[in-house]
């Protein structure tokens, strides 16, 4: 009896990752933030401000990981983020001064995070799997939203009932706890193990049933290559608009929920409420993106992330629970797509060789986009006494990124790009990529 594909326990040990990373870097602030800033004096820009700074220090460090899970692996940084990860959560209970949350919050955190999360994770995943690579993201994705479910709720009970500092310290002895075995899981790519992408036997892959897979490994671009595409920083622009709508909501839905006269309790639900579709989605999303174009599909997702903050706004103006919560449904479902969109298109663009180095150097520049959205929310807030009108600003920016994406033009337009970045190369593709999907 053959063993299961080992690209799975992958799957499983990135679910976990990124169910701590995400959890700990943007779904738990939400509820710390009224029992931090009420017992230590500060405003609401100067907590948020941890989370801009955060941005930052998260594209810097991507920049940096990058190559390296490109040639040592996931393991390695995986195990030195979950320590960092650790001790930094339990520090947060020495906090009083509003630098120290900065230091430890905006930088020693996000460190920790940018070692575990996305980037690390699916980068891997990527080498994997290709033919499946929207439904190995997309269930290893479920990560993230499942901090929504079971993070978001949980803080805010042991907030209440055992006070922020002491809530700080528990969060970090359960990362240490969950990250530390399935960092050991990781492994770099298939073939340092003898494996194919995608399970494929030596047969299969002789027989030709694995071309997709030899194909995209092929075509795959430097980070120096793929910097001189304008495509790159188009793709960079969509989707560091499309993000910017997540990164908002996890921070202010607990404020704008409680200031609107809801209680903390129905709140931070709303957070649940959008989590569980985003999370039963996932697969869904998967599933098509393997089978249809993705292009279309990031459109699809984008816009109605905005379509749907647009209704939260709306909802919320009319005093309706039910209607709030069935917007946050809606917000859920586009969020199901951000991430298996997003690197199935990354992948198909610039092949997966080098994608560490790509996803790297893209990620300063969306991270930069989005950095002061959580600050200029809060800071609007903080004007004005609503958040009425910043959020609407956010909400016509994701639809905005949906049209963006649709105006890239189809990666098959990459063979001329490809001359361009390869000087002195005439060689013909040996396969052609439409609408974010390769095709053989």
């Amino acid at each position: 009896m053959s063993r299961p594909y080992y690209g799975y326990w992958i799957v499983a040990a990135a679910f976990v990752s990124q169910f701590v990373a995400m959890g700990i870097f943007s779904y738990v602030l939400g509820p710390f933030m009224m029992p931090m800033i009420e017992d230590l004096g500060w405003t609401r820009a100067e907590f948020t401000l941890s989370r801009s700074l955060g941005q930052f220090v998260m594209g810097a460090t991507g920049f940096l990981i990058g190559a390296w899970v490109d040639r040592f692996g996931p393991r390695p940084l995986m195990l030195v983020g979950a320590t960092i990860m650790a001790i930094s959560l339990a520090l947060h209970a020495l906090v009083d001064e509003v630098w120290e949350w900065l230091v430890i919050n905006g930088v020693v955190v996000t460190v920790g995070g940018a070692l575990l999360g996305n980037l690390v994770v699916n980068v891997t995943l990527a080498k994997w799997f290709v033919e499946r690579r929207g439904q190995a993201v997309a269930w290893a994705a479920m990560g993230v939203s499942a901090a929504g479910v079971i993070i978001t709720p949980a803080v805010t009970l042991a907030i209440d009932v055992i006070g922020w500092r002491e809530t700080w310290v528990v969060l970090g002895i359960a990362a240490a706890l969950l990250v530390y075995p399935v960092a050991f899981v990781m492994r770099r790519t298939p073939e340092d193990h003898g494996l194919n992408p995608d399970g494929k036997t030596d047969d299969q892959v002789a027989s030709g049933q694995a071309e997709m897979a030899r194909a995209d490994f092929d075509r795959s671009m430097t980070r120096q290559q793929a910097l001189r595409t304008w495509v790159f920083y188009c793709l960079v622009f969509s989707f560091g608009l499309f993000s910017i709508n997540i990164v908002v909501m996890l921070l202010q839905t607990v404020p704008y929920l409680t200031d609107s006269g809801f209680s903390r309790a129905e709140a931070a639900y709303a957070i649940t409420v959008a989590s569980i579709p985003a999370m039963l989605s996932k697969p869904v999303w998967g599933y098509f993106i393997d089978r249809l174009p993705a292009k279309p599909l990031a459109a699809l997702g984008a816009s109605g992330t905005g379509l749907a903050l647009f209704a939260i706004v709306a909802s919320v103006n009319s005093g309706s629970l039910f209607w709030i919560y069935a917007a946050y449904v809606l917000l859920g479902l586009g969020w199901g797509g951000m991430i298996p969109l997003q690197e199935v298109i990354w992948g198909a663009y610039f092949g997966r060789r080098y994608l560490g180095a790509v996803r790297s150097a893209a990620l300063p520049f969306a991270l930069l986009l989005g950095a002061a959205a959580p600050l200029l929310v809060s800071w609007y807030h903080d004007l004005t006494g609503t958040y009425t009108g910043a959020l609407l600003v956010v909400a016509g920016l994701n639809v905005l990124s949906g049209l963006f994406v649709q105006l890239i033009p189809p990666p098959g337009t990459r063979r001329a790009e490809v001359a361009t970045a390869i000087p002195g190369t005439d060689d013909e593709p040996t396969a052609v990529i439409e609408d974010g999907t390769l095709r053989g």
